[in-house]
C-alpha cells in the first residue's frame, strides 16, 4: 500500500502474517500519524519493522510515531552509513542545509506561492517534532529476512545517496527503488547541498534493479508503475543518467569549463520525450557542473579563476569602468526596467559588495528574483527564488527548519556534539588560549578538548584537566543544543564543574559567534 500526496515522500505498508512493515516513515511525527490513520483503516496489525532506504528527513522524521505505537517495539533497519548521514546533516552542517533545505522547499514562504517542491505537494519537517529513531538493524551489502512471514530482501544502492537501498519483495516481484528513481530528472546534485553523487554507481544500482525485471515498482516519491512500463522507465532513467555523465566527461577532456559544458549537453529526444526525465527536480545544467566537480574539484582550468580578485575589489573595478558606483546603479535600474534579471542580480552582488544604496540596491535585487523565480518551471529553483526574495523583506526572521527535542537528542551521538564544537570555535575568541576541558559522563564515557593555537582538539583522554566537568550525555546534548538553559543547567548542579562554573561557561562562550 503505498500513501501519496501527504507531504514530499512516499510512505509504504506491506502487509504481513501477523503484522506489517513500513518502508519510509514520512517527514514528520504528525504526518506520519496522518497516513498511519488510513494505513490502519486496511489492517491494524502491530508494525513489525520500519525500514528506511536512506537518510533523508523525508523519509526517517516520522518512525517515532511507528516505533511507539505498541510496547513491542520494531525493527528499525538502514544501512550501516546511514545514522552517520543523518548526525552529519543534524550536526555540523545543520545551520547551512536547514537555511538552504528552507529556501529551496519553500518552508517559510505563504503558502500560495508553493505549488509543489518537484517531487511531491510539500516538505512537513517543520510543521510538528522530529521523530527520527536510530537504525537497531543494519547491514553492508545486502540483507535478507523474513518479517512477519513477508521474504524481503534489502540490497546497497548509491544513487542519491550513498546510503541508498532499495528493497524487493521476491514473490511479488515489487521493486521499493528509494529516492533512485522518481517521475523528474534526478537531483544528481541539489541545490540546498550535497556531497558529490557518484553518478556511475547510480547507474549500476538501477541496472542491478533492472536486473529483477520487477513487475511493480513503487517509488518513495511520485506514482507507481506496473507492467512492462516499470522496465522501460527503468531503461530510460538510467540512460538519461549515463548520457549526462559520459556527455560531461568527454566535453572535460576537451578542456571545456563546467559553465561551458552546461550550456552543451541537452538529452537526445529518445530520452528526454519521457516524462520520468522532464526537468522538474533535478536539471541536466545543475547535473553537469556537479560532476564535473566530482571528477576534478572545483577549479575549471581557466588560470584567471584560481586566485580571483576578492569580489569587492572586483566590485570597485568594475565601477570605475562604468564611470563611479552611481552608474554601475544606473545600470542595475537600467537592467531591471528592460527585465534582463539576470544581469541585474550580477550587477546588484557588485553593488552590494561595495555597500552602495543597500536599501535601493536590496530593492532591485529583490525585484529581480521575484521576477526570474515567478517563470521558473522548476520547483526547486522557483522556490528557492522566492525565499530569497522573502528574505529581503525588512521584516524577515526565520524559522528553525529542525526544531531540537530531548527525544531527537537521545537518538544522536554525543560525538556528533562534539564535532559540533569544534567547528564552532570563533577563533577570536580563542586567540592565546590554552587550555583542556575533560568530560566524565555516567556512561562512563570521556571526552576531552583541548584549545591550542585556535582550534578545538577532541580526544579521550583525561589527563591535565583544567577543568574536569561530570553530567549525563543526554543533559549535555540538551545544554548544547539549547533545549536547556545552559547556565541555568550548570547552576543547579546538572552539569558538575568542580567549583568552576564561571570558567567553564567562559569556555563554552568560545564556540559562540
Amino acid at each position: 500500500h503505498l500513501a501519496v500526496g501527504y507531504g514530499i515522500a512516499n510512505s509504504i505498508m506491506v502487509e504481513g502474517i501477523d503484522g506489517n512493515i513500513i518502508i519510509d516513515a514520512s517527514d514528520s511525527v504528525a504526518e506520519a500519524e496522518e497516513v498511519y490513520s488510513h494505513f490502519s483503516k486496511i489492517n491494524s496489525n502491530p508494525i513489525k519493522a520500519i525500514i528506511y532506504t536512506h537518510n533523508h528527513g523525508d523519509h526517517t522524521f516520522g518512525a517515532a510515531y511507528y516505533y511507539n505505537l505498541d510496547e513491542e517495539k520494531p525493527m528499525v533497519i538502514a544501512h550501516e552509513s546511514t545514522s552517520k548521514y543523518v548526525e552529519r546533516i543534524m550536526g555540523i552542517l545543520n545551520p547551512i542545509i536547514s537555511k538552504r533545505s528552507s529556501r529551496m522547499f519553500g518552508t517559510e514562504l505563504p503558502s500560495g506561492d508553493v505549488i509543489n517542491v518537484g517531487i511531491g505537494p510539500y516538505l512537513g519537517v517543520s510543521q510538528s517534532p522530529i521523530g527520527y529513531i536510530k537504525p537497531n538493524i543494519t547491514f553492508t551489502d545486502e540483507l535478507k529476512i523474513n518479517i512477519a512471514g513477508v521474504d524481503i530482501e534489502l540490497y546497497h544502492a548509491p544513487g542519491e545517496t550513498n546510503d541508498q537501498l532499495f528493497v524487493w519483495l521476491p514473490k511479488h516481484r515489487a521493486l521499493m527503488p528509494g529516492d533512485n528513481i522518481y517521475r523528474t530528472f534526478p537531483n544528481l546534485y541539489t541545490i540546498r547541498g550535497t556531497p558529490h553523487r557518484d553518478v556511475k554507481s547510480w547507474v549500476k544500482s538501477l541496472d542491478h534493479m533492472r536486473s529483477l525485471k520487477p513487475d511493480y515498482l513503487l517509488p518513495s516519491h511520485t506514482k507507481p508503475l506496473e507492467g512492462e512500463e516499470v522496465l522501460e522507465t527503468l531503461t530510460i532513467y538510467r540512460d538519461a543518467v549515463q548520457f549526462v555523465h559520459d556527455q560531461t566527461i568527454r566535453l572535460m577532456n576537451k578542456g571545456h569549463s563546467p559553465d561551458e559544458i552546461s550550456h552543451m549537453i541537452q538529452l537526445p529526444p529518445e530520452v528526454s520525450s519521457s516524462p520520468f526525465v522532464r526537468e522538474f527536480y533535478g536539471t541536466v545544467r545543475w547535473s553537469v557542473k556537479s560532476i564535473f566537480n566530482g571528477y576534478l574539484g572545483w577549479f575549471d582550468g581557466n588560470v584567471s579563476n584560481l586566485d580571483p580578485l576578492p569580489s569587492e575589489d572586483y566590485a570597485r573595478r568594475l565601477a570605475m569602468l562604468s564611470g563611479g558606483e552611481e552608474k554601475l546603479f544606473e545600470a542595475l535600474q537600467k537592467a531591471v526596467e528592460s527585465e534582463d534579471m539576470q544581469w541585474a542580480l550580477q550587477l546588484s552582488d557588485s553593488l552590494l559588495a561595495l555597500n552602495y544604496k543597500i536599501d535601493s540596491t536590496k530593492k532591485l535585487r529583490q525585484e529581480a528574483i521575484q521576477y526570474i523565480g515567478d517563470r521558473a518551471l522548476n520547483p526547486n529553483k522557483r522556490n528557492y527564488f522566492l525565499s530569497s526574495a522573502n528574505e529581503l523583506n525588512a521584516n524577515y526572521q526565520a524559522e528553525p527548519l529542525l526544531p531540537q527535542t530531548s527525544e531527537l537528542l537521545s537518538e544522536i551521538s554525543i560525538d556528533m556534539f562534539f564535532d559540533i564544537l569544534s567547528v564552532r570555535l570563533n577563533p577570536e575568541k580563542a586567540k592565546g588560549i590554552k587550555q583542556r576541558v575533560c568530560f566524565e559522563f555516567d556512561s562512563g564515557n570521556i571526552k576531552t578538548i583541548t584549545l591550542r593555537n585556535q582550534i578545538a582538539e577532541v580526544s579521550s583522554e583525561k589527563t591535565n584537566c583544567n577543568i574536569l566537568v561530570k553530567t549525563s550525555e543526554q543533559i549535555l546534548k540538551e545544554a548544547l543544543a539549547g533545549v536547556r538553559n545552559p547556565i541555568m543547567t550548570v547552576a543547579s548542579g546538572d552539569i558538575d564543574t568542580g567549583g568552576q562554573r564561571t570558567n567553564f561557561l567562559n569556555f563554552l562562550s568560545k564556540f559562540a559567534e
